[in-house]
Parts: structure tokens; C-alpha cells; sequence
């Protein structure tokens, strides 16, 4: 593992179309601190994916960067002022927005990263994060882009398409509203309109990497050039994808779409304890229920002439109760943002 996340990161069901997580306690408070830590561990990897070469290990002065990069996206500025400054909470909590990226949760996206580099072992073919800091280009469309071994069969490559919810109800019914939300993202993006738009924007990445011969790490030397060999061989296809010469149909057959659900969930309000046999029946029951709920959904979708079958698509649903959204990304945010100053 990259970032050592089993050591707070509990993987209950591991499924080929199922992964569920969870956060215990330590003394009978959760571990919010062991877990915003894993986040931060994982930023400068977020943050610049392997653009600027493989960062095993960095110094202060790149998490720095790292921060400041993220803090030039308007939706994490906006969001850290809401939180941090204002004390409040986004849309279901305590106020209303209606900014659909800013509300999904501006961190889930980051808590997607880490659950597959260390628990499925991807690695990340394009940042969005350090696109945007540098040329501008959109974040808006898919939430994550990684490469990987199929979860169906791992001897197959997969790219991986990524979506991500980060999600709290006063109601508690977080979860339920985050799936209804994933949903609909399958039904917007999963078409050949927007797979095509997205597939021609991730391939003007194409040579955003250091050359070989600029490579000045020694000991990742070999992997860096490992990972450009992957890189080539998945540009290649969206090249031909991109130009027609592949069909979209047999393209999407390589494709993963993990859909994180971090949800604010009523289990740790009467639970002080991960490993009680109490605790663990109505996290297995809670989980069961969501992704009933998210087969019924997806078995809802009404297919289109010459649009891809929704239920024919390699989808990897991921679930991560959480105490409390606003305290975790009060936490991250006041964390990440004093890093810009460091």
C-alpha cells in the first residue's frame, strides 16, 4: 500500500462490484484526526498524479505547492470559507447552494484517490487538479482518472472513470440521497456526447509528463518508466477512440467506474466501538440496504438507441460511512489550507 490506509481504513465487503470501508474509534472517539492525517498523506499525489514525476517523497515545500495548487480551484476556495470561516455546512446542512460541484463535496473526490490507490492498487493516469492550476482547463466531468487491473480479472488492464458523492442529511438518510445522485451521474455522463467530450479532453494530456531524459529521481527511475509505458498504451486507445477508428462499445468493455458514496450515517451515534459484534451487524445491514438500493436504481435506467447499456457497464460501487461532513471537512480544510503557509 501507498499510504498505509488499512491501518485506519477498515475494508469490510470486497466484492467485484462492491467495497465498503469504514473509520473506527479510539477510546470511544472517532478517529478524525488518524483519518484527515491518510488525507493529507495523500495530497501532493492528488494534487499532481505523476506529471511531475513519481513523489514517493517530498518535502514541505511541495505539500506547499500542493495546497496552494487545490486552493486556485474556486469550488475548494469557496467551500474552505463556508466551513472554516463561516462554521457552516453545504446545502444539507445548514444552508442551501446551488453550485451542483460545489455541493457534491469537494474532498470526496480526494477520499476516491485513496481508497483505489491503496485498496484496489491504481495509479493515477491524469490529475484534473493539476490541470486546472496550470492551464485552466475544466474539473467538471469525471472526478478521477486512474489505470488499474480489472476488479473482474485481474490479468485485464481497466481505466478507470470515477465519480464521487460526499453527502450528510439531517434526515439521516445520507446514503440513500447519495446513491439516487451517482445515478444520475451514470445516466449523464455514461452517454456518447459527454464520453467522447471527456475522452478528447484527457487526451490533450497526452505529453503533459516529464521526458525520460529529464527524470532526475534515481530510485524510481525504473518505475517512472514503467508507468510511461502504461501511460502510452491507454493514450493510444483514446486516441483511436477519440478518432473513431475503435468503437466506444468495445472500448467501455476496459472501463471501471468506481462510485464513492461518503455519507454522514446514524451508526456512529449509538456505537462507540468498531469491532462489537452490535456495530458490525448494522454496518453490514446498512450496506446491504444501500446497494440493494443502488441495483434497483441502476435497473431502473431506461435505455437509448445507440447510447451505451447502463447495466452493461463495469461499475464499482464504494461506500464509506462517516460520522459527521461537516466536522470532517472543517478538519481537512483548515488542515490543507494553513499548508499554503506552512
Amino acid at each position: 500500500m501507498i499510504f498505509n490506509s488499512e491501518n485506519i481504513i477498515h475494508q469490510h465487503f470486497s466484492e467485484a462490484d462492491l467495497r465498503t470501508y469504514f473509520v473506527g474509534f479510539d477510546f470511544g472517539e472517532f478517529r478524525y484526526d488518524s483519518l484527515t492525517e491518510l488525507l493529507m498523506d495523500s495530497i501532493v499525489d492528488f494534487a499532481f498524479g505523476y506529471h511531475t514525476g513519481i513523489l514517493k517523497k517530498y518535502d514541505r515545500r511541495k505539500l506547499i505547492e500542493a495546497a496552494k495548487s487545490i486552493y486556485n480551484i474556486k469550488e475548494y476556495k469557496e467551500a474552505k470559507k463556508i466551513y472554516v470561516d463561516d462554521d457552516k455546512c453545504i446545502n444539507d446542512c445548514e444552508i442551501e447552494i446551488e453550485d451542483k460541484y460545489l455541493k457534491r463535496g469537494e474532498f470526496g473526490e480526494l477520499i476516491l484517490h485513496l481508497l483505489l490507490r491503496d485498496f484496489v492498487e491504481t495509479i493515477p493516469l491524469v490529475s484534473k487538479i493539476h490541470f486546472k492550476d496550470t492551464d485552466g482547463a475544466t474539473v467538471h466531468g469525471f472526478d478521477l482518472v486512474h489505470i488499474g487491473s480489472d476488479v473482474n480479472n485481474p490479468d485485464n488492464n481497466s481505466l478507470f472513470f470515477g465519480e464521487s458523492k460526499l453527502y450528510s442529511r439531517k434526515k439521516g438518510n445520507a446514503g440513500s440521497h447519495g446513491i439516487t445522485d451517482l445515478i444520475e451521474d451514470i445516466e449523464s455522463h455514461f452517454n456518447k456526447d459527454f464520453l467522447y467530450r471527456e475522452i478528447a479532453l484527457i487526451g490533450k494530456k497526452k505529453y503533459a509528463f516529464i521526458p525520460p531524459d529529464e527524470y532526475e529521481d534515481k530510485n524510481t527511475e525504473q518505475e517512472y518508466q514503467e508507468f510511461l509505458e502504461k501511460k502510452k498504451y491507454w493514450f493510444n486507445i483514446l486516441s483511436e477512440v477519440e478518432q473513431k477508428n475503435a468503437k466506444l462499445q468495445d472500448f467501455l468493455q476496459s472501463v471501471t467506474i468506481p462510485l464513492v458514496c461518503t455519507y454522514q450515517s446514524e451508526l456512529f451515534d449509538s456505537h462507540s466501538d468498531e469491532t462489537s459484534d452490535d456495530f458490525i451487524k448494522e454496518y453490514e445491514a446498512e450496506m446491504k440496504t444501500l446497494h440493494d438500493l443502488f441495483k434497483v436504481k441502476m435497473g431502473k435506467i431506461k435505455d437509448k438507441a445507440g447510447e451505451p447499456i447502463k447495466t452493461d457497464l463495469n461499475v464499482l460501487l464504494i461506500l464509506f460511512p462517516i460520522p459527521n461532513k461537516k466536522e470532517l471537512l472543517k478538519r481537512l480544510h483548515s488542515k490543507l489550507y494553513h499548508q499554503q503557509n506552512a
